[in-house]
């Protein structure tokens, strides 16, 4: 199998394609997009089988932005409306023996039409695939995962993935709840980010109840919300009014001043949250200003990104991070993703392991 097939948001099918022809490139692996505007997802055709495969395997998924979800596979079509579990099943009968199953569809409209077949389908496709020893019987995470893409009735891009290199989400997508005491819908882009960023192993560790953390561009209070609900006393940032509800809380302080412009009395910030309309280039420059000053441990921010060429605004903002941090002999981690819940924006998290004190001192 020589495709590479990569979910993405529909509408964001070139940046997903310039974004996997970049790391191609950067690995000396050859190969084309094939992307329809809006279908949600886009294939990455190497001219090599190998190559693709390694792609899927070594690369980590996780510096992959625009990306939902991938895997290498093979495009079954013109399945017999009556019988597509026989056509599936011996389109994947020489695939690595799978751990799980999970049979999609891109997230548009067109596809969602499909979500009550694949769910009628998945049971006996489940039940032959695992007669044919293909799949076993009971979820297993350290194997590989099935994909089965449907994009019509009658046609589907079969495939794997490797659990410890891919999204854990089904289609990709992390679905969350809106609590219905938060001060705004923008409230689940951090409640996402927390969960995609910070390993659910090392959750209890780096988001502990009693952390002081800081959200700069607060108002009306939708990303401090979280920071609350997780325990945390919060530095408001903002000209404006936050919500009634968090200022009650007694775990809020309200700051009227300028995010840009405010810096913290003390070096005792755990999370410093920002979800400022601003230019991706100021933003990050305030974020890095940050991280050099030791500020911080962990930042969370969005770049709202231009129409055209968002591709290039994110890979020129992470670089702008390495960059500088690198050159001040900073430690860090850095990871970018566009999240379900974000729209024409990207979510950066920033973790910043080690400062030399000289730098502040």
């Amino acid at each position: 199998m020589s495709s590479i097939i990569i979910y993405c948001r529909p509408g964001f099918e070139s940046d997903a394609a310039a974004e996997i022809t970049h790391h191609a490139n950067e690995r000396d692996v050859g190969g084309f997009v094939k992307a329809k505007p809006n279908a949600g997802y886009i294939i990455f055709q190497c001219y090599d089988e190998a190559e693709a495969e390694m792609m899927v395997r070594k690369m980590p998924f996780s510096q992959l932005v625009f990306a939902r979800q991938w895997f290498v596979g093979k495009l079954v079509n013109n399945m017999p409306i009556d019988d597509r579990v026989t056509a599936i099943a011996e389109g994947v009968d020489d695939f690595p023996l799978c751990g799980e199953l999970r049979v999609e569809t891109p997230d548009t409209n067109e596809g969602k039409e499909l979500q009550k077949f694949c769910k009628k389908l998945s049971v006996p496709l489940r039940k032959q695939l695992v007669a044919n020893e293909t799949l076993l019987a009971n979820e297993v995470k350290n194997r590989p995962v099935m994909h089965v893409l449907f994009l019509s009735n009658s046609a589907a891009y079969v495939g794997y993935s490797y659990s410890y290199n891919n999204s854990p989400y089904y289609m990709g997508i992390l679905r969350l709840k809106m609590p219905k005491d938060a001060p705004s819908r923008s409230t689940l882009k951090l409640d996402e980010a927390f969960h995609v960023f910070v390993p659910e192993e090392e959750r209890e560790e780096r988001v502990q109840s009693g952390m002081r953390g800081v959200d700069l561009g607060a108002c009306p209070g939708g990303w401090t919300y979280q920071l609350v609900r997780r325990g945390m006393m919060v530095q408001a940032i903002d000209n404006g009014p936050m919500a009634d509800s968090l200022m009650e809380t007694g775990q809020v302080k309200h700051l009227r001043e300028d995010g840009f412009k405010f810096r913290p009395e003390k070096r005792n910030i755990h999370w410093l949250v920002c979800d400022m309309v601003e230019k991706p280039t100021k933003v990050t420059d305030l974020m890095i200003d940050w991280a050099v000053n030791d500020f911080v441990k962990e930042i969370i921010f969005n770049l709202k990104l231009p129409m055209k060429k968002r591709f290039d605004s994110v890979y020129q903002c992470m670089e702008m991070i390495r960059t500088e941090l690198e050159s001040y002999g900073v430690k860090y981690a850095l990871q970018a993703k566009h999240l379900y819940h974000d729209r024409e924006e990207v979510t950066v998290h920033l973790q910043v392991l080690r400062v030399p004190q000289n730098l502040y001192s």
